[in-house]
């Protein structure tokens, strides 16, 4: 079956568009940066056979809206809403600063959690990698409003991401989605708002999350750097009822281009604690 396209109205009134698929308990998918749900459809097309699956558009992409003044808190009104009309609760899977994002609804939202997936949030919390630099959501804004918006994606990825500037060419000259990125490139400061104090090189915040009452796996590629595995493992140590492991074989770019695995694994976390709640 197709997945239906549905609305809700967050808590400022902003229109979140989702699609929905499946059935069984209710699982909201939560999108990376510059992306909105068409780049998790996959995923949430396998994750459909056991679960009714949210996938929604954050605000500022898709369909769903982008009342002004933004804040992070904002986001986490999303989720609240969307849980809310699933039925008042949810398990959440977030990939790379959208993991952040779920980790901080979780927070907030307490029981109305019930498990939480986090692939590969981008912690930085040593020297494996140098830290993003302060100042980089204003740098990008200020591109965005010049109408430099390619530039904007590419600060990100060279800056953000830490990928090197040929790269970043190359996928501008031959990756197919470069144009849609750069349609939400706008957005690129709330991901960095999301994401803010955890990709310092600093130690994570202590209390940030402690607030979480559901089990939460923290996933990792095993061919992602290893900056992903270090923040994962600080981030098990520090929050109790959350367990790292390394998939093999994956990478950053599974959830989009390979998420068999990712759903497999996702699957057996949700399905265990659907169980067990």
């Amino acid at each position: 079956m197709s997945p239906e396209s549905a609305t809700v109205t967050s808590k400022d009134g902003t229109i979140i568009s989702f699609e929905q698929s499946g059935a069984g308990p209710a699982l909201i998918v939560v999108s990376a940066a510059l992306a909105d749900h068409s780049g998790t459809a996959k995923l949430a097309g396998l994750l459909a056979a056991d679960f009714t699956v949210i996938n929604y558009d954050r605000r500022g992409r898709g369909q769903s809206g982008d009342t002004q003044p933004y804040a992070p808190q904002r986001e986490i009104e999303d989720i609240a809403a969307l849980i809310d009309a699933a039925g008042g609760r949810a398990f959440l899977l977030g990939s790379s600063s959208g993991a952040v994002l779920a980790l901080d609804a979780a927070a907030e939202l307490g029981a109305s959690v019930g498990g939480v997936f986090l692939y590969e949030p981008p912690f930085i919390t040593d020297g494996s990698r140098p830290p993003v630099p302060g100042g980089l959501g204003d740098e990008a804004a200020q591109l965005v409003s010049a109408g430099r918006r390619n530039e904007a994606v590419k600060l990100f990825f060279t800056k953000g991401m830490g990928m090197p500037a040929v790269a970043v060419t190359m996928m501008r000259l031959f990756m197919p989605g470069w144009s849609k990125m750069a349609a939400i490139a706008h957005t690129i400061p709330y991901d960095l708002a999301v994401l803010a104090d955890t990709q310092s090189g600093n130690p994570l915040p202590a209390d940030r999350w402690f607030g979480v009452e559901a089990p939460v796996l923290v996933a990792v590629g095993s061919k992602s750097p290893k900056f992903f595995h270090d923040g994962a493992e600080r981030l098990a140590a520090l929050l109790p009822g959350t367990t790292y492991r390394s998939l093999p074989g994956e990478s950053h770019a599974s959830v989009m281009m390979r998420p068999k695995g990712i759903a497999a694994t996702a699957r057996d976390f949700f399905l265990n604690n659907a169980t067990r709640s």
